[in-house]
């Protein structure tokens, strides 16, 4: 199997805080940790649930990559991450496949990972993200 289990679901939003506190009090999902990523021109908020990392998006100007996502279709579900344990070989199997792909390449992620998402349009119109963990950080 390719995928070795869900990563995170990265949920888009206009305003952080606000998507937070609803986590908060309808939830009582309580520890988040705020990353500040200016140079992709957002902010988000993680939070884990079991094994799986609850990841909340908000750009901080139109150039995010997910500001036309949420433009078009308001907050909500913008990706599923599954974990892999090669993301490299993932992404060659991927393509062999027939697998359109976004990243060719892997980028660096949050908490030390590498990161590379496949193209909607080869799965069913769900952004998919591959997240290999370099560390257990």
């Amino acid at each position: 199997m390719l995928f070795t289990q869900v990563d995170h679901i990265g949920l888009a939003v206009r305003d952080l805080d606000e998507a937070v506190e609803l986590y908060r009090s309808s939830f009582a999902i309580t520890d988040w940790e705020r990353i500040e990523l200016p140079e992709r021109h957002m902010i988000a908020a993680v939070a884990r649930v079991g094994t799986t990392l609850i990841e909340l998006i908000a750009p901080t100007s139109e150039a995010a990559a997910f500001a036309k996502f949420l433009n078009e279709r308001g907050p909500g579900i913008h990706h599923i991450a599954y974990r892999v344990d090669d993301i490299v070989a993932a992404l060659a199997e991927l393509k062999m496949r027939g697998v359109r792909l976004i990243d060719e390449t892997p980028r660096p992620g949050l908490h030390a990972t590498l990161v590379a998402f496949l193209h909607p349009r080869s799965t069913f119109g769900t952004l998919v993200e591959l997240v290999e963990h370099r560390s257990d950080t």
